[in-house]
């Protein structure tokens, strides 16, 4: 539903020859998501309503959503890969300096084309909700939720750029951005604006917003493990990807909370001595980090955080009758996967 929604965007747009080449990276960006936050909507939908296009239609405009923030992140980020693939800055980076007639900095055009394609996916999301074919009442349930959402995200973001040495940064202020950034975008958000669309009660958002905040911790803390040990054949980014961004997850700053002061000592000499991208030196590097994380017990500390969440969340629904066996069964399902994954 996303693709063919794009598909027409592009057609619609992407009509001149400078312009065409954003069609095919678009589509395939988009095509490799997991789905996770519309699958979190619609399931907030099915807790009120019964299965519905328009529902569909609304809660799949949340995928190009995340493609604008992900296509920026990875600027912010000057990230190489997303999803196995090149990211798109690198792609359209690439694609300038196949051209007879480059346009000035092929690494500039690309981050600055990149940006402007994520601004089209912010505005498609929004036109893509808007005409999804929700009646009017629940749309102005919608609207709220969906505004809190892109705020707490665009906010979430500007304070991770802030906070991103480990050794400075608290592990509450890396949690709370966590949670602002990504756990509520992720989770708590989706869920809401699926529920509020369907005209929730007051008890089942309640238990919505008890299961979304545990979820949506568990799953950044997930990811911030993967940042650091995850398969790059597997997750699509390189191993020890934070690692060489430097930047302040749960897990890094956890390992300098808990280290005693030789730890200590070692993850500061690490932090400082980063080798450059193509130093052959580089693996060693990320797995001498790996290894001393793996010292303080960081690692093991941050899984019992998931698993406490887990529980939390699980508990919730099963304190209440008020939401229908298939959401509940599927958010449990959830609550396992997204919080055990892999990437």
């Amino acid at each position: 539903m996303v693709s063919a929604f794009t598909m027409q965007r592009c057609a619609d747009y992407f009509t001149a020859a400078e312009t065409q080449v954003l069609r095919p990276v678009l589509e395939s960006f988009v095509a490799r998501g997991k789905y996770l936050r519309s699958s979190f909507a619609y399931l907030g939908w099915l807790c009120g309503r019964p299965e519905s296009g328009a529902a569909a239609r609304a809660i799949a405009s949340l995928e190009l959503l995340h493609a604008f923030a992900l296509i920026q992140d990875d600027v912010m980020d000057d990230s190489a890969t997303r999803r196995g693939e090149p990211t798109t800055h690198v792609q359209l980076t690439d694609w300038v300096r196949g051209r007879q007639q480059p346009v000035g900095e092929p690494d500039r055009f690309g981050r600055s084309a990149a940006l402007l394609l994520s601004d089209l996916c912010l505005l498609w999301a929004e036109r893509m909700l808007r005409e999804s074919g929700l009646p009017t009442d629940a749309m102005a349930r919608v609207w709220p939720v969906y505004d809190q959402m892109r705020s707490e995200l665009a906010v979430g973001q500007y304070s991770d750029l802030l906070n991103e040495h480990a050794a400075t940064t608290s592990f509450d202020t890396v949690m709370d951005i966590a949670r602002r950034k990504s756990g509520n975008y992720s989770v708590l958000r989706p869920l809401q604006l699926g529920a509020a669309s369907a005209g929730c009660g007051p008890l089942v958002m309640q238990m919505l917003q008890v299961y979304g905040i545990a979820v949506g911790e568990a799953f950044q803390l997930r990811d911030d493990l993967l940042g650091v040990f995850g398969d790059p054949a597997v997750t699509g980014k390189p191993v020890g990807d934070d690692l060489r961004q430097s930047k302040a997850t749960s897990v890094i700053v956890a390992a300098y909370d808990l280290a005693d002061p030789v730890q200590y000592q070692q993850l500061r000499d690490l932090s400082q001595t980063r080798p450059g991208p193509h130093d052959d030196s580089e693996e060693a590097w990320v797995r001498a980090w790996q290894e001393a994380i793996r010292a303080t017990g960081a690692d093991q500390f941050i899984e019992r955080l998931i698993a406490e969440r887990v529980v939390i969340a699980t508990t919730a629904l099963s304190r209440t009758d008020a939401v229908p066996n298939l959401p509940r069964d599927m958010l449990i399902t959830l609550a396992d996967r997204c919080t055990r994954r892999s990437r």
